[in-house]
């Protein structure tokens, strides 16, 4: 029997209410289909919660699926709905300097907040590129799944964002877009068009500058080795030396944010000196890498604490051999999905 008619045979067994058939025929897709529904919601928690919507659509309709379309395609279609569904009259994620100015050090730190935030992405989950992506989206695939480019498209209205990730991300024709979501062809096309200018508005500069791998190269993960090392000793002459002059540091789910080097290392000075009243305390960093991204769990041992505790995740972003952004996510929660411990001997 050929490759073709064992998949139509598992297909068969499925529709007659073959759970293991269906379970062959959807569980193939989870990992792309989790990255595209984070896409959609900028949050991996939801993601995995509409990956499983999406299985309990499919299973609860699969009499309706006439083989017009690939199961993969069939899939992607229940997913963009469910998303779509999950984020009608729901606010966009956001990192804090979407939402305030940068801080004054001498205000202190303010609260956390219920803000919905953007979160990141641990690599670990990510499935290879799906075969049917175009090699000409080559330039903005790269940046697909970058926290800087998760962050751009948030700004867009859901429907805009479903058709530019269909059609620039996942490279689906303009036609197969329209049927995905039920619409016309001129109405995908000018959805694609408005989407495009809008991220071009929310993009970094030198984005065009930025390397085209899908993984953090040598040069990056040489840049977190030397960003732990001076984590680790607390050593703001080192950290220096690795920030861009504008470099940016967020720590969501904190508002707060610091613009350029200068603002980044009296942060961090007034955290790291014993003698400070918002000393935190020693850290130790563990390598790790999201949104394809060079990145570290960081933990920290208070005064008086016995142990490591998971304090934060930091993804860098990086130009030019120097750290142009440092997102920490201080959500100790994060480090499960992450495979990393939640605490660290002394």
């Amino acid at each position: 029997m050929s490759g073709a008619e064992d998949h139509e045979a598992v297909v068969r067994a499925a529709r007659a209410g073959d759970e293991q058939a269906f379970a062959a025929l959807v569980e193939r897709h989870r990992g792309e289909l989790l990255v595209h529904c984070y896409r959609m919601l900028g949050s991996l928690e939801e993601s995995e919660d509409l990956v499983q919507e999406t299985f309990l659509r499919a299973w609860k309709n699969l009499g309706a699926f006439e083989g017009r379309s690939t199961v993969r395609a069939w899939l992607y279609r229940i997913a963009t709905n469910a998303c779509l569904d999950a984020l009608d009259g729901r606010a966009r994620r956001v990192l804090p300097h979407h939402v305030t100015a940068p801080s004054d050090l001498s205000a202190g730190r303010p609260p956390r907040t219920d803000i919905a935030w953007l979160q990141p992405f641990p690599d670990l989950r990510e499935p290879a590129a799906p075969s049917e992506a175009r090699p000409d989206m080559a330039v903005v695939a790269r940046e697909t799944i970058e926290l800087a480019f998760l962050a751009a498209i948030q700004h867009l209205p859901p429907r805009q964002r479903a058709v530019l990730i269909m059609r620039d991300v996942l490279g689906w024709p303009a036609r197969q877009t329209a049927d995905l979501l039920e619409g016309s062809l001129a109405s995908v096309n000018s959805a694609l068009q408005r989407a495009r200018a809008t991220l071009r508005e929310h993009l970094p500069a030198r984005r065009d500058d930025w390397a085209p791998s899908t993984r953090p190269t040598e040069q990056e993960r040489a840049v977190l080795r030397r960003y732990m090392d001076a984590v680790e000793r607390a050593d703001l002459a080192a950290m220096a030396g690795l920030l861009a002059e504008d470099a940016r540091a967020t720590m969501p789910p904190y508002p707060m944010w610091f613009q350029g080097r200068e603002a980044v290392i009296a942060s961090l000075a007034a955290s790291w000196d014993p003698g400070a009243p918002g000393y935190v305390g020693r850290f130790r960093m563990l390598p790790t890498s999201a949104n394809r991204q060079p990145a570290a769990g960081a933990y920290v041992r208070g005064p008086g604490e016995d142990e490591y505790r998971a304090f934060a995740i930091g993804v860098l972003r990086v130009e030019g051999g120097r750290v142009a952004e440092i997102t920490a996510f201080h959500d100790p929660a994060l480090f499960a999905a992450f495979d990393l411990p939640a605490a660290l001997a002394p």
